[in-house]
């Protein structure tokens, strides 16, 4: 892509080989039955941890101790290593924790890559249909090696939007936030993981995800495989909320003004 570097092919492997061995052991530890995951809530009866996560977490943080022991370390479930390199790998072991419990298959693990602030390359795992997804702002986005992009630019008004929150979520001014751009979209899709979400925006099913309140390793991950397949990503602050989004750009764009003054774009 003009004037982005390319990431190093190593780095890609090794993001690529990560996910896949994350999920496969959470997937193998799923297979041994729901009871000896040891379940814990975190901030709602939705928000959970297992030990899947924190297993898998841990095996992709000793990889990365052993084959970049200068590199910064940041998980969803706690690791959290400064690094030496400046730069930084944001896992998040499994995305989509909930449905990985209930029996549901549209979860995955996933990682990114930061070089300072510059997002370089993003790795999601689908375990249920064995599919790797890697892309980044210099890295065009594929689906097991075969090219997804580039993205069709398409008005909120003619796509899907997907999206997450607790339905409490939706209480004074975030939902009205919300309903102002969703009721602009085509459809609303709310399916559990948001780095699973973003497969489907790179890959042209939903035109963009919408959220507030997205935290590094739910955002980054998918953020590299949209911008990897022609994508944008943008964040707008609206009454004490950060909301992000990603997907085709007009898209993107109508839902972001929509959010704030409610206009259409």
């Amino acid at each position: 892509m003009v004037g982005v570097s390319a990431p190093d092919p190593d780095d890609v492997r090794l993001a690529g080989a990560l996910v896949r061995e994350a999920g496969s052991l959470a997937a193998r530890m799923r297979a041994d039955g729901v009871e000896g995951l040891g379940v814990e809530q975190k901030t709602s009866v939705s928000d959970v941890v297992t030990a899947a996560d924190r297993a898998a977490e841990e095996l992709v943080a000793r990889r990365l101790s052993e084959e970049r022991p200068d590199d910064g370390v940041l998980g969803e479930e706690g690791v959290d290593e400064p690094g030496t390199s400046g730069r930084r790998w944001v896992i998040d072991p499994v995305d989509g924790t909930y449905n990985f419990l209930s029996g549901l298959t549209w979860w995955c693990s996933a990682v990114a890559l930061l070089d300072g602030d510059e997002l370089v390359l993003g790795a999601i795992y689908h375990h249920h249909d064995d599919a790797l997804h890697l892309g980044g702002p210099g890295l065009p986005s594929t689906r097991d090696g075969v090219p997804i992009g580039p993205l069709r630019d398409v008005p909120l008004a003619r796509t899907s939007m997907a999206t997450y929150f607790a339905p409490g979520d939706l209480a004074a001014s975030a939902g009205a936030a919300f309903y102002r751009a969703a009721g602009s979209a085509a459809a609303v899709r709310m399916l559990g993981s948001g780095s699973m979400d973003a497969t489907a925006v790179a890959q042209g099913q939903v035109g963009l995800v919408l959220q507030h309140s997205v935290p590094p390793w739910d955002e980054l991950p998918g953020a590299a495989l949209v911008r990897g397949a022609g994508g944008t990503t943008q964040r707008v602050r609206h009454e004490g909320l950060e909301w992000y989004a990603a997907g085709a750009p007009t898209a993107v764009a109508q839902a972001c003004a929509a959010l704030v003054d409610g206009a259409d774009g």
